[in-house]
């Protein structure tokens, strides 16, 4: 080989290896959600039952959570069109189950202009759904056993990462846990329950949580009444919570496998609370409060706990566009919380901005809330004293066993005809009253904060072209 040949080979070499170094020092993302998953069933975020997701604390023990994280809107489709648009309901088109509006960018779209192979698995129907070029890569909940099978989740990830280093584009996955979402898992004690399988018949092939929970083992919501058949739910919810967190292990362990998890950014979300009554589909703390994890590998510091800051579902598009160096979208609400996470303090997270709209019956239960470090406010627009609120949450055994213990327990009676009924405003000391059991709208000593909340809600609600807007401010005259 003479001289020129050995240069040649010498560039050639030096460009593959380049070339290489490059592609590994390109951040991609990894978008994990969970649905239906109440904050406090995480053992990090304080979990009262022991041992419910110790892939999920691993997770938040290599990065950084968010203490005062919540969704938008909670209820699954419209908060997923927050995420991908950092824009209000009101703003991007999706009050409920509705397409995010025409002409409006989103973030898989932008990110695959920008160069990024971008995937999805489950909830392709929640996620951007009207734009069907949003995603290089997708896999239908029907294809992982109802959303609900680590072994599956595993094989397509693997399979997602794969595509990802031959495109040799950095990537953007979103990975969507159906669990705990209903129906929740048969809490049976599973040698009684499961053929040589390893699976059994409900509502389809489910697979094994890696720890099943009884009834004696749970403790039920405050918010709820505590009687054998919703400890019974409880139980199957935390069933399902497990198989949830045995998934998130699975695909942490399919990106260490492919070699991504040192220039990956790993964020995990829960769409809203349980859906139980007065958590999903409300506006309520335990309904909006979620877990927001944040793994960045040599940036963020293992073990961080961010608790000065109020965050909030609008902020997930902007800070991942942010995080990546792209541009912000035209038009979005959230603002990116990338100077947070650099230890930074950010003016205007006193409040996080809440709503529901739409149930997935499309029936309007118009909802507004604000809410600070320890008080909140609910404005039911919708509530009369006559028209009565149905949703997802009231086709378990939770409900039921509430009505018929209302039938002589006169509290439990007053608890059902408020979720039935409510009231136009509820007020609430969340750091004395988490469960939101004592409403301090008609008390003389919080008159003037209540009356300072209102005004704000109504300024957050003029200054983001909220729909509602005319008919809250006959509410303050």
């Amino acid at each position: 080989m003479n001289l020129l040949q050995k240069l040649r080979s010498m560039v050639l070499l030096a460009s593959v290896a380049y070339s290489m170094c490059a592609s590994a020092d390109r951040l991609n993302v990894l978008f994990i959600t969970v649905d239906d998953m109440n904050r406090d069933s995480i053992g990090v975020y304080g979990a009262k039952v022991a041992g419910t997701t110790p892939n999920i604390d691993q997770l938040a023990a290599e990065g950084l959570r968010f203490e005062h994280a919540h969704v938008t809107i909670a209820i699954c489709q419209p908060t997923r069109a927050v995420w991908m648009t950092g824009r209000y309901p009101q703003n991007n088109g999706a009050l409920g189950f509705d397409e995010i509006r025409a002409g409006i960018p989103t973030l898989p779209e932008t990110l695959r202009e920008n160069g990024f192979y971008t995937g999805i698995l489950s909830k392709t129907n929640h996620v951007v759904p009207s734009r069907e070029n949003a995603f290089d890569y997708s896999r239908e909940q029907r294809e992982m056993s109802r959303g609900r099978s680590p072994d599956l989740y595993g094989k397509f990830v693997a399979e997602f990462l794969q595509h990802a280093k031959k495109t040799d584009r950095p990537f953007f996955l979103m990975v969507n846990a159906d669990d705990p979402h209903r129906p929740f898992d048969d809490h049976t004690a599973a040698a009684a329950k499961f053929p040589p399988s390893g699976k059994r018949k409900f509502f389809g092939d489910f697979p094994v949580p890696s720890r099943v929970f009884q009834a004696e083992e749970v403790v039920v919501p405050g918010f709820l009444t505590d009687i054998p058949p919703i400890r019974t739910e409880i139980a199957m919810y935390y069933s399902s919570v497990r198989r949830a967190d045995d998934l998130v292990g699975r695909v942490l362990k399919e990106l260490a496998a492919a070699g991504f998890d040192e220039n990956t950014v790993v964020m995990l979300k829960s769409d809203h609370g349980i859906a139980i009554p007065f958590a999903k589909t409300n506006v309520y703390r335990h309904s909006t409060i979620t877990p927001w994890i944040i793994r960045w590998p040599n940036v963020l510091k293992p073990g961080s706990h961010e608790t000065e800051h109020l965050v909030s579902g609008i902020d997930v598009a902007p800070t991942i566009l942010d995080i990546l160096g792209i541009d912000a979208m035209e038009g979005m609400d959230g603002r990116s919380l990338l100077p947070v996470l650099k230890g930074e303090r950010q003016d205007g997270r006193e409040f996080v901005y809440t709503q529901i709209n739409k149930t997935v019956l499309r029936t309007d239960y118009t909802m507004r809330s604000i809410q600070g470090k320890r008080f909140g406010l609910i404005w039911n627009a919708w509530s009369d004293g006559k028209t009565e609120f149905v949703n997802e949450s009231m086709n378990g055994l939770t409900w039921n066993a509430m009505v018929e213990a209302g039938e002589t327990d006169p509290e439990v009676a007053a608890r059902v005809k408020l979720f039935r009924y409510r009231v136009p405003f509820e007020f609430y000391d969340y750091q004395k009253d988490p469960d939101a059991l004592n409403n301090l709208i008609d008390d003389p000593a919080s008159s003037a904060l209540i009356k300072e909340y209102r005004t704000k809600l109504a300024q957050h609600m003029r200054e983001t072209g909220d729909v509602t807007l005319q008919r809250y401010d006959q509410t303050l005259h």
